[in-house]
């Protein structure tokens, strides 16, 4: 990435299920729906929300394997989407295995998101 313009922060978490995607998903929703740039337009090459490049680095406790890159990359509406997987993230006890909500251990995982964007 030549130049960037912002870096946002998110945490997601899979409470029920240990789906590691979900988690993915819902910190890159974190990350990005508290935000409105309205000059972002202007200051992309071409003025065009397509030319934006858009880097998100997720922190990853486990499961990095089954980590649905596609799904990640599909929360995010313009630009070219990249994915990184680091180490991170975590994994806590619930306390409680729920297995109607596809529980198969009391795990909850946590994943954290860096969401940067620029051109």
């Amino acid at each position: 990435m030549e130049k960037i313009f912002f870096i946002e922060l998110g945490m997601g978490t899979d409470l029920h299920g240990q789906n590691v995607t979900k988690a993915a998903v819902r910190a890159v929703q974190n990350a990005i729906h508290h935000n409105s740039m309205p000059g972002l337009r202007s200051v992309l090459p071409e003025n065009s929300l397509h030319r934006m490049k858009v880097n998100v680095r997720l922190a990853v406790p486990c499961d990095k394997d089954k980590l649905d890159h596609e799904a990640v990359k599909a929360v995010l509406p313009y630009g070219e989407v990249t994915v990184e997987v680091v180490d991170g993230g975590m994994v806590t006890p619930s306390g409680v295995v729920l297995p109607d909500k596809g529980d198969e251990n009391d795990l909850i995982y946590v994943v954290i998101a860096s969401v940067e964007v620029g051109y």
